[in-house]
């Protein structure tokens, strides 16, 4: 009996050192707040305020778009296509005047330059409301030429450029072709019409290139000169 006791205490002396020690390595471990067999998981990216990952050097803001960055305005040579729901008659494709506007049945003519597809479908409503009860108006813009830039300078392909998006000021450097050898990338200006008088934005490349300014980067605007000496 003496030796079956001893033997048995031997066995779960060995059996309870191994726990000891592995419980005391975790303690251990707790006290420094870290354990070698939790990972956490990495921290989440920053991101923009359009949702998308930072890129290095780059501010939370750069590169947003505002909404009315993103509703497209209406220009001269733009085509529309209005229609009257359950009104055949009232369904015609027009092409906005270089004055800005438009004929419509009913409606008679209105200028629509700078106004939004939202904007050209609320004023026709309100116009046709006088002769249809309800009216339900539609317009979709079918053919967009009056978002037009011009590249100038010291870039690979300069000329104007009339395109269905708006585009920001990298986008139409890439679009004459990036610049040439002799291109001063620091001395880049868009020149802006804004109350009748000309106004220049300055665009440094080297500083955009690296990530340093992007705010630079801007959103060019109908009619904007990107000049690059």
């Amino acid at each position: 009996m003496t030796r079956l006791t001893r033997r048995s205490h031997g066995r779960a002396g060995t059996l309870r050192l191994p726990i000891i020690g592995l419980l005391g390595l975790l303690s251990g471990c707790a006290g420094t707040g870290w354990l070698p067999f939790v990972r956490e998981p990495p921290p989440a990216p920053a991101l923009s305020a359009s949702g998308r990952p930072l890129q290095w050097g780059e501010a939370p803001g750069a590169g947003m778009m505002t909404p009315a960055d993103l509703a497209y305005r209406i220009g001269p040579e733009d085509g529309l296509e209005i229609a009257v729901w359950r009104d055949d008659t009232l369904k015609s494709t027009v092409l906005v005047r270089p004055d800005g506007g438009i004929s419509f049945p009913l409606a008679g003519d209105m200028i629509v330059a700078g106004m939004t597809a939202a904007d050209v479908q609320a004023a026709l409503t309100k116009r046709l409301e006088r002769f249809l009860p309800d009216p339900v108006v539609t317009v979709t813009v079918l053919r967009v030429a009056s978002y037009r830039i011009y590249v100038l300078g010291r870039v690979n392909k300069p000329g104007d450029y009339a395109l269905g998006r708006r585009i920001d000021v990298l986008q139409a450097l890439s679009l004459a072709g990036g610049l040439t050898p002799f291109a001063a990338e620091d001395s880049i200006r868009v020149i802006r019409r804004i109350d009748g008088r000309n106004v220049a934005l300055p665009f440094q490349y080297s500083r955009v290139r690296k990530g340093t300014d992007l705010s630079q980067n801007i959103t060019l605007q109908s009619g904007d000169v990107l000049f690059v000496p």
